[in-house]
């Protein structure tokens, strides 16, 4: 049965769903009522938790509600699931790609699946390849695609039928800030040429920004809606832009939670401050070591932030080590002409830098650049075939082990134990440390105060919402207490207000003497490292200070990482083109 003429894309209306976990129940969404209108774009924003993903699953009719209705092209989700499926396309957070399967052979997979004919194929795949530059990699297997050509190639399986309405659940996690803009040039053309309507989940609050409307849940329900210009006027006359005294990250991390402060954040060297009311709190900026407040115009940013802890403090939660850390001169990292070679293919090459001993330092680059590759180096996971690479002053060629027993690592993709609770996990990484006695329940209870985990002890890992498998990954990491800490992508997916308390809780472990390298899409975030170094294609672009790594986007007050990111890269591009 065919959609009903003239109907909404979306009708939502008084929607509850509840869900076991552990040994009690969550209601994920509780009374919610909205609607979309035809050939627009909508984000779906809010903290990890508050019933996005369960949402979007409602309304393509995977899920059924407890209560309430969702309708869908004039379609009721009950009663007309797989008809509802047959009309949408969808695109969950993890697209499901056979990797072991070309480009093509996916597409003519997922057609198959779609019921596309053949006739409809040959037109339709073409634009799609034409539409993301994917028609140079039809025959590579789609396990060796980058992170953003992979989620380019998810969005084309689930365009394959031109569908009246398009769900997105997170569609740019782990992707570069160049794979993220293809990404949306690809939906704009496609919303403007067929007239579709989207519902995307996202937690970049730029892309928010570009929407039609936006719709914000928090804990299961809808505490805002409309265009986003509506949440910018709410924050007029309550952004402001302090210049810091001392190092941004600190002055950033002072302020942040502070009462009357909604917001802190950096941008290009300086603190972007939101508070609750209109009055400047001078002496609270005197205070965290800021100086010469500038009121400045609010964007979308700030308004959601503003909402978002329109009834509670964003407290930082600053981490207490047990230990003092070294600190001083000497270098914690060491590296000179790393090299990695899988066959005739440099993943990385002639890469050299150093890391200080306290230092908050960045590994950025596109999707595909050998960031992953290096990051595997450093840990002593992978060895290099080319260099000197020196962690903690041992070398990782001669003493892998016994470096490995110094560092933490916290990797991209949650890699815990899903099928155990939060406190066994901390158990058995306590262990696995060689963690024991009173030391290793020391430490357990460590991780479970300072990380907030102690409410979630008895709840099984897999079952937690993105925050909270952050913390407990973060836990685990610091067990055995490291003087060195890798985070690969560590706030990938996670809300804004979940990223600034994470960094606020990283920024207390630097100034104890903790090192820490880290790797992020997330551009703004860069500003949080004291240093950082830019790569492409194996090779190094760029390092520098976040002010000597903006002047590669111009001297003028817009510069930002991101944009001297995008140039960098795009340089590179041009050079290879014409070579």
């Amino acid at each position: 049965m065919p959609e009903t003429s003239g109907s909404l894309p979306l009708e939502i209306k008084g929607l509850r769903k509840t869900f076991k976990r552990g040994k009690g129940r969550v209601e994920a969404l509780r009374g919610v009522s909205f609607a979309l209108e035809h050939g627009s774009v909508n984000a779906l924003l809010g903290p990890d938790g508050a019933g996005k993903t369960t949402l979007i699953r409602l309304a393509t009719g995977i899920m059924a509600p407890d209560e309430g209705s969702v309708t869908v092209l004039g379609m009721d989700s009950i009663g007309r699931a797989q008809d509802i499926q047959s009309a949408i396309g969808y695109m969950p957070q993890r697209f499901g790609l056979y990797e072991d399967l070309t480009v093509q052979e996916n597409l003519n997979l997922y057609a198959d699946l779609q019921g596309v004919g053949r006739q409809e194929r040959g037109e339709r795949y073409e634009s799609l390849m034409e539409m993301t530059n994917l028609a140079p990699f039809t025959k590579r297997l789609a396990g060796r695609l980058s992170g953003g050509m992979k989620q380019k190639l998810g969005l084309a399986c689930s365009l394959l039928k031109t569908p009246r309405f398009l769900l997105l659940d997170e569609p740019t996690v782990g992707v570069d800030p160049l794979s993220r803009r293809e990404l949306w040039s690809i939906v704009d053309a496609l919303v403007r040429k067929d007239d579709i309507t989207v519902l995307v989940s996202t937690a970049y609050l730029d892309e928010a920004a570009r929407c039609d409307r936006v719709f914000i849940l928090q804990d299961g329900e809808l505490i805002g809606q409309g265009a986003p210009d509506t949440f910018v006027d709410k924050a007029r006359g309550r952004a402001w832009r302090v210049t810091p005294e001392t190092t941004p990250r600190v002055v950033q991390s002072r302020l942040f939670g502070k009462h009357g402060i909604a917001d802190a954040t950096l941008e290009s060297g300086w603190v972007r401050v939101v508070t609750r009311d209109e009055d400047m709190p001078e002496s609270l900026f005197r205070e965290a070591g800021a100086e010469d407040p500038q009121a400045v115009e609010p964007i979308f940013e700030d308004g959601f932030m503003l909402l978002l802890n329109r009834d509670t403090q964003a407290d930082a939660p600053a981490l207490k080590v047990a230990r003092v850390h070294g600190s001083g001169d000497g270098a914690a990292i060491s590296v000179t002409g790393l090299e990695r070679r899988f066959g005739d293919f440099y993943a990385v090459k002639g890469l050299t830098f150093s890391v200080k001993r306290g230092e908050i330092f960045g590994l950025l680059g596109p999707n595909g650049a050998g960031k992953s590759t290096t990051f595997r180096m450093l840990c002593g996971l992978l060895p290099a075939t080319g260099g000197t690479l020196k962690v903690g002053g041992l070398n990782l060629r001669r003493a892998a082990a016994k470096a490995r027993k110094n560092l933490g690592y916290m990797a991209q993709k949650f890699s815990l134990y899903g099928q155990l609770s939060v406190l066994e996990n901390l158990n058995f990484f306590s262990k696995v440390y060689g963690l024991s006695g009173s030391h290793r329940e020391e430490r357990v209870q460590w991780a479970l105060n300072e990380l907030d985990l102690a409410d979630q002890a008895e709840t099984t890992s897999g079952e937690l919402p993105f925050g909270f498998r952050q913390r407990l990954s973060l836990a685990c990491a610091l067990m055995h207490e490291p003087d060195i800490l890798f985070l690969d992508e560590p706030t990938s997916g996670v809300d804004p207000l979940a990223r600034r308390q994470f960094w606020a809780r990283i920024n207390s472990l630097a100034e104890q003497g903790v090192t820490v390298v880290v790797t992020t899409h997330f551009m703004e975030e860069a500003e949080y490292c004291d240093r950082m170094l830019i790569m492409m294609a194996g090779e190094l672009l760029a390092q520098g200070t976040p002010d000597e790594i903006r002047r590669y986007a111009g001297t003028d007050g817009d510069a930002t990482i991101e944009k001297a990111f995008i140039a960098l890269v795009e340089e590179h591009r041009a050079r290879q083109k014409e070579g």
